[in-house]
């Protein structure tokens, strides 16, 4: 049995600037810091207590969202640069109006890259699902997971079993500082009982 709760990390500055995120290593802006404080706070309240192992992105936003609500579990999580936002090459860090202005086409599969040294969402993809087997082959049952948007939308086509191509149809997304539940029982049967629940970061 396994209970996943992913956050996909709270208002950092380039949500403010009109700038890409991807691996530009933008902070939280003061905002975020306080809508992470919020989904600690309340998650740990809910949650009564549980212990759970945190995983996150090392990229800045992701690792402050994740320390903040990891103090109210006494949790210190733990880094994998595999929960990094999808790899957009040259376009991170730009201006949106730069990359769109900018890319070399448009995307129309999940094997296209839209800027020289971007990954593909497959890449992307394959770089998650490792992450997704190890801890689905661990002995944590509780587990939250502090990501971004892109990727946690491919970790949620990863956790029902979809293959990859089914991408190139279909898509899960959320907002920054959703909260989602994800949860698999002794039959091995998987569930997402909330996606993007905002509510954890309203006043």
């Amino acid at each position: 049995m396994k209970n996943i709760i992913t956050i996909q990390h709270t208002q950092a500055i380039h949500h403010t600037t009109g700038m890409v995120g991807s691996w530009a290593d933008w902070d939280l802006t003061q905002l975020g810091m306080e809508q992470a404080e919020r989904i600690g706070k309340r998650l740990a309240s809910e949650l009564e207590g549980a212990q759970y192992v945190i995983y996150t992105s090392d990229l800045i936003r992701a690792k402050r969202t994740a320390d903040t609500v990891g103090a109210h579990f006494n949790s210190e999580p733990k880094i994998y640069q595999s929960l990094r936002e999808r790899n957009l090459g040259k376009a991170s860090g730009k201006p949106k109006k730069w990359a769109r202005e900018n890319a070399i086409y448009h995307e129309n599969s999940i094997d296209d890259k839209p800027f020289n040294g971007a990954e593909s969402r497959r890449e992307t993809w394959l770089r998650l699902k490792t992450f997704h087997d190890e801890i689905m082959a661990g002995n944590d049952e509780n587990i939250i997971i502090v990501s971004h948007g892109d990727a946690l939308s491919l970790f949620y086509g990863i956790w029902l079993g979809w293959e990859v191509e089914m991408l190139n149809n279909f898509e899960l997304t959320g907002k920054a500082g959703g909260v989602s539940f994800l949860r698999e029982d002794s039959s091995r049967k998987r569930f997402i009982g909330r996606l993007n629940d905002l509510s954890y970061i309203k006043e």
